[in-house]
């Protein structure tokens, strides 16, 4: 990553190829073939569908994303939840388009890799000498290349994402250089800059606003562009789009430029092909050949099948670690449950989470098992990415009140992209709903359901927590540290503090010092995790409420920084020590005279659901779903980096709506008798 992201340098503008427009950038291999299926070859199709396709760029990629979106930067971080965190305090709603435009992005992350690749392995029937290849041939290469994809997550992409810029160079040279070749097949194509044959197509070609839903493939990883912007820059990724922009509108052409010399022609996917209904109104119709590779030579085929493979492959790569990414974040904010996290490498945002790799992958073979072949996924695909667009245009709206721009402009900026996203939104639903969108709708709607339970939960959980002053309990403390006759539990007791206030504390630790079993100790320590809106925040303040008796440690984290309380604590202590203010010796008589450290304990609190309990039924639901989810999460040790072997697990009931009512009658012997 470039050391300096604010200005535009040769490295970031390379790295912003290699990471960025994976996704955007393989759009060439799909969009015309999802147009064109099932429709007869016209001028009309072409030059409006070319059309779509340019002020698609144009007004969704280049000026909401590229121009307006970026300027909304945490940091330099963007993606949904680092802008959700930029505008969380205007309004708690909010909340809500956060975790639909997450759990969209993340569905489309279960479907980009498997239509990128199969996209670029179904070329192999385009040489002569692999045409009578087998879908479920293509099928089994797909899942080889996704299983060796998903395997070396493990190991981080630090040493071969460098090679992802020059790669990726080459396949957009790849593109410009094709699309030049054949725009010459038929010049009337550059007609399609001018917007009125995109709106003819939508209005008067018969069924020309569901065309939409094949266009819109070509803005999918315009959210994916956005929410990697902390790995090289804004002002390199704006540099950068023109050459982008450039070579896949010159491909588009040159692909619409060969389909007009195509005229009256029918193509259909192996799903239209054998529909005796379709066959009954095109019985001339023939099998759907790819307008990317049709503009191939044929000696060059070979060569661009493997360069096409291989930038599907960054495009699916630049999604998985988004996933990686975007879960790390709602972790962080209380919309997930805790996973185990790997760091593979030292390089700043390469992390690895083994059970959302698993599910991409799991997910990503089901896809391809199911659809079989790209053109069938192109159903699927596009339909929950549209939800993702249109929560980020609700997040940006509200960025720009806060920044106190004219009503007018949110206004307008809000009519224009509602009315093109609920658009696309409308046009993918009833197009693509009922061949596979459905597909996409389910697994994001799982998705969201896993961050409505965490989240609702919380706040369930917050009306019972009761929150006491510490001064109140201090006197208690000092009494209860002093006092000889009760076993010493720890030198240091550790307790993980909720309450934001510092002089507050939670009634339920003063019960687990005081009543449940005495705790003694020498010194009560009580931390406090503070998730902040800035990414890479780590800092930490003391507050010494007594001296080498009570001391309260705050750690001040961004919210994508990992919780490693553990080492985190022992440097506020060598800090501590080195500053004199605290002395940690043991006070044990003999220990003390060689200047032995005390043990360190620390007391984490786990919550279970008590049956004294009376919840409506939904939150039951909620409560139930919540803490199953916590069994199939990491454990709250874990998940704040404890070391076990210091941890005392200490479980409470968790009472969040008392019985109120019990019908308990007392008879007396005599009654009995």
């Amino acid at each position: 990553m470039s050391k300096n992201l604010n200005k535009v340098t040769g490295a970031g503008l390379l790295i912003a190829l290699g990471i960025i427009y994976g996704d955007i950038g393989t759009s060439p291999l799909y969009v015309f073939s999802a147009i064109i299926n099932g429709k007869v070859i016209s001028e009309e199709l072409i030059l409006g569908g070319l059309s779509c396709i340019i002020w698609t760029l144009t007004l969704q990629t280049t000026v909401k994303y590229v121009i307006l979106t970026l300027q909304a930067d945490n940091r330099g971080e963007g993606g949904i939840f680092s802008l959700y965190t930029l505008v969380r305090r205007r309004k708690k709603w909010l909340v809500a388009p956060a975790m639909i435009g997450g759990a969209a992005l993340l569905a489309d992350g279960m479907i980009t890799p498997p239509i990128s690749v199969a996209s670029a392995v179904e070329g192999l029937k385009q040489i002569s000498r692999f045409e009578n290849i087998q879908e479920m041939q293509i099928v089994y290469i797909v899942l080889g290349i996704l299983a060796v994809l998903f395997f070396v997550q493990q190991f981080g992409t630090a040493s071969i994402g460098k090679l992802f810029g020059p790669i990726m160079m080459t396949w957009f040279s790849m593109l410009a250089i094709l699309g030049l070749i054949h725009i010459s097949d038929d010049f009337s194509v550059l007609k399609a800059f001018n917007p009125i044959y995109a709106f003819n197509l939508l209005v008067k070609y018969p069924e020309g606003f569901w065309i939409l839903g094949a266009v819109f493939l070509c803005t999918t990883g315009a959210e994916a562009l956005y929410s990697d912007l902390g790995h090289c820059g804004k002002h390199n990724i704006r540099v950068s789009w023109i050459f982008v922009k450039t070579s896949l509108i010159i491909n588009y052409l040159g692909q619409g430029a060969w389909l007009l010399t195509n005229s009256g022609k029918v193509y259909a996917n192996s799903t239209l092909i054998v529909d005796k209904e379709f066959l009954s109104q095109f019985p001339s119709a023939l099998p759907l050949e790819n307008p990317f590779y049709a503009v191939m030579p044929e000696w060059f085929k070979i060569f661009g099948i493997i360069i096409a493979t291989a930038a599907a492959i960054i495009a699916s790569q630049a999604l998985i670690s988004g996933s990686f990414t975007l879960i790390s974040e709602a972790m962080r904010l209380n919309l997930w449950p805790r996973f185990k996290i790997n760091y593979p490498s030292e390089e700043r945002g390469q992390l690895f989470i083994p059970a959302i790799n698993n599910l991409l992958f799991v997910g990503c073979c089901g896809i391809v098992l199911y659809f079989r072949n790209s053109g069938n996924m192109e159903g699927a695909y596009g339909l929950a990415i549209t939800l993702c667009m249109i929560a980020t245009s609700i997040l940006f709206a509200n960025y720009l009140v806060l920044h106190r721009v004219n009503a007018a402009w949110i206004y307008l900026y809000l009519i224009v992209y509602f009315a093109i996203e609920f658009s696309f939104l409308i046009a993918n639903l009833l197009e693509k709903f009922p061949h596979g969108g459905y597909v996409t709708l389910f697994v994001g709607g799982f998705l969201f359901l896993i961050m409505y339970v965490w989240y609702r939960s919380r706040k369930i959980k917050n009306r019972y927590v009761e929150f006491v002053r510490l001064d109140h309990y201090l006197p208690l403390l000092q009494e209860l540290s002093n006092d000889t006759t009760i076993n010493k539990y720890a030198t240091h007791l550790i307790y993980l503090s909720s309450a934001n206030n510092p002089k507050e504390i939670e009634h339920k630790i003063m019960h687990s010092i005081l009543n449940k079993k005495p705790k003694r100790a020498d010194i009560y320590w009580f931390v406090h995790v503070d998730t902040l809106d800035d990414p890479y925040t780590c800092e930490y303040e003391v507050q010494t409420i007594i001296p080498n008796e009570v001391i309260r440690v705050e750690f001040r984290l961004g919210f994508r920084m990992e919780p490693k309380i553990n080492l985190m604590f022992r440097k506020v202590v060598e800090d501590m020590v080195a500053n004199k203010e605290v002395n940690i010796v043991s006070r044990y008589e003999s220990l003390q005279r060689n200047n032995i450290v005390g043990d360190f304990e620390f007391i984490v609190m786990e919550k279970f659901l008590s049956q004294d309990n009376e919840l409506p039924f939904w939150e039951r639901v909620v409560m139930k779903l919540y803490f199953w989810l916590k069994e199939i999460g990491l454990s709250e040790e874990r998940g704040f980096g404890l070391d076990p072997s210091n941890v005392k697990v200490e479980k409470f009931p968790l009472i969040v709506a008392p019985v109120t009512k019990l019908n308990l009658k007392r008879i007396s012997p005599e009654e009995e008798e």
